[in-house]
């Protein structure tokens, strides 16, 4: 049988620390020092040492800022610190934890101790922190002599363990949290209402997309209505199609000579002319008469819609005339004649 404590277990955790854990790990995403919630909402403090005034936000030396709190720093005769180093556990009880330690370390009476902590860092098995500890007879005694200053809600007390700015509770650092809990609730009310105008949107998006749908679907049914008679006519232009593809057929196999008389009298030019002109097919028989014959076979030549021009026969100088008769074969190209 399994033993009690291991019916609560499951892959090695504790069911019943979730909660626990769920909670501290927004308290850390909200609350704590090193969150970047924190970082970007926290009221900015003027922290005063006695001789210099530094601004200070969410425990980072910050410059040019608005100055919303002030606090105190106490001289080192007054702090108490130690630094700890807790097992992960811990965190999810950490103010209980300090608690007993401070009960523990603490040596002064209950009702007369104050303290704080900060994390500093983690790593895979350990918390460290540094806790600190005061007397708050003695901290009222600092404020009053140095600062003249009587409420004990009325400045934060911060202290200084290792270079590093601790803010000890139960002193003016609850008008900081007010301020940023109604900040971190402004910004929540943004977020929401920004959520719900999502949603609006999405709804109306998708209501319109509704209608639209109404409106294909009345439109499937017209659309097959006339589907039969696009279909008869589909039929037809294939067969129409067919017979174009058989006549562009037959013209790419024998095209018209009108086009290639055209385009020998543009290429031959007023030097030459032509005395016989036979077509069949893609071959052409030309024989004519030029000045120079062989500046027109050439041209012709280089023509690219004329894939070969072959000479069956030599020029002839024509006598007396002051002309050459030449016969040409002439193959049109296949690819320019489709």
């Amino acid at each position: 049988m399994l033993e009690t404590g291991q019916q609560w277990e499951l892959f090695g955790y504790d069911m019943r620390r979730l909660g626990k854990q769920w909670l501290a790990a927004w308290d850390g995403v909200l609350w704590a020092e090193q969150s970047p919630l924190r970082e970007r909402l926290d009221e900015v403090v003027r922290l005063d040492d006695g001789e210099n005034a530094q601004l200070y936000q969410s425990g980072k030396c910050v410059t040019g800022t608005e100055v919303t709190c002030e606090a105190v720093l106490l001289p080192d005769a007054l702090v108490l610190s130690r630094p700890l180093a807790l097992p992960l556990a811990a965190e999810d009880d950490l103010p209980a934890v300090l608690a007993i330690e401070v009960n523990a370390r603490s040596p002064f009476s209950p009702d007369d101790t104050a303290y704080g902590w900060r994390v500093l860092e983690r790593d895979d098995s350990r918390l460290h922190l540094v806790l600190v500890i005061v007397s708050r007879s003695a901290v009222m005694t600092y404020l009053v002599h140095e600062h003249d200053i009587h409420d004990s809600q009325a400045r934060e007390i911060w202290a200084d363990a290792g270079g590093s700015k601790v803010v000890i509770r139960g002193f003016g650092e609850n008008k900081r949290e007010e301020k940023y809990r109604k900040r971190l609730l402004r910004c929540a009310l943004v977020v929401l209402a920004s959520a719900v105008l999502i949603l609006v949107m999405a709804g109306f998006a998708a209501a319109a997309k509704r209608a639209e749908l109404a409106r294909v679907e009345n439109n499937v049914v017209t659309v097959q209505q006339q589907a039969a008679a696009a279909s008869r006519y589909r039929s037809a232009l294939a067969a129409g199609n067919d017979s174009i593809g058989a006549a562009n057929e037959i013209i790419a196999q024998f095209p018209s000579p009108h086009a290639e008389i055209a385009r020998l009298t543009r290429l031959l030019g007023d030097d030459a002319y032509i005395l016989q002109f036979t077509m069949n097919g893609t071959e052409i028989r030309l024989r004519g008469r030029a000045v120079d014959a062989s500046s027109v076979m050439q041209v012709l030549t280089s023509e690219p819609m004329y894939q070969q021009v072959a000479a069956p026969q030599a020029i002839v100088k024509v006598a007396n005339a002051g002309q050459e008769q030449f016969t040409l074969n002439i193959t049109l190209a296949r690819d320019e004649v489709q």
